[in-house]
């Protein structure tokens, strides 16, 4: 489906109509002929699928009333960006599904009631990472002094994208799950060592981005980070 905005004629449009695709990167907006991306059935896709069917049986026949209309007033309250930059708001449903999927696919405890505290995490504006061709690691750097380091059921994902030349600036996608770094009562010590979800090699560069999940079921924005990979952590 695609977001088109009217003006003066149609200002901006993102998504696919017919045999065409309409989207925006840095240098503007572009139209390309639209393709059919080939479904790889991989292991993490059918993790996610399995996930979501499991999700939304679990809203309709766990969740109580009360608890839906908590994520409804989360969700009325969470001002959210689509794809042209306007200021939307999902449903509560929408939010108990991008809240709970990674703990759904991970065996984390689910969260029933939406949150109370009316608001995203914020963000980790230190988040960065390492990356060492010799022992396939990505070494995570963040700050343990936000709340989700330090309660139990905190949550810093990360994913990484495919390595790429030197030379590439910016990188959207497609992503792999890598690891995830847990909140405890005595916070994670910046510096985590994750196993890169893609080979790395000396010389490319690799992109990551990660999520706070919160344990009362927020879930923040992406935070980017991106590296050169080193033959070996530097010491």
């Amino acid at each position: 489906m695609a977001l088109v905005k009217y003006g003066g004629g149609i200002v901006q449009a993102s998504g696919s109509i017919a045999g065409n695709t309409y989207a925006r990167n840095r240098f503007g907006n572009y139209i390309r002929p639209r393709t059919k991306p080939v479904n790889p059935n991989s292991i993490q896709q059918s993790a996610v699928r399995t996930s979501l069917s499991y999700l939304s049986q679990y809203w309709a026949q766990v969740l109580s009333a009360a608890e839906r209309s908590a994520w409804a007033t989360y969700a009325a309250s969470i001002a959210m960006k689509n794809r042209l930059g306007e200021t939307v708001y999902l449903t509560g449903f929408n939010h108990f599904l991008r809240s709970n999927i990674e703990l759904a696919r991970h065996a984390l405890t689910i969260v029933d009631a939406g949150p109370t505290e009316l608001e995203l995490p914020e963000k980790d504006t230190t988040f960065a990472i390492v990356c060492t061709a010799d022992d396939q690691k990505i070494i995570v750097t963040f700050n343990n002094a936000l709340g989700w380091a330090g309660e139990v059921g905190g949550e810093l994902f990360v994913y990484q994208g495919q390595p790429q030349l030197i030379t590439r600036n910016f990188f959207n996608g497609p992503w792999k799950y890598t690891g995830k770094v847990d909140g405890s009562e005595i916070p994670p010590t910046t510096g985590e060592e994750l196993d890169a979800a893609m080979t790395l090699v000396e010389g490319q560069k690799v992109f990551c981005y990660s999520r706070i999940a919160r344990a009362d079921g927020r879930l923040s924005e992406p935070m980017y980070a991106s590296a050169v990979v080193l033959a070996t952590a530097p010491v």
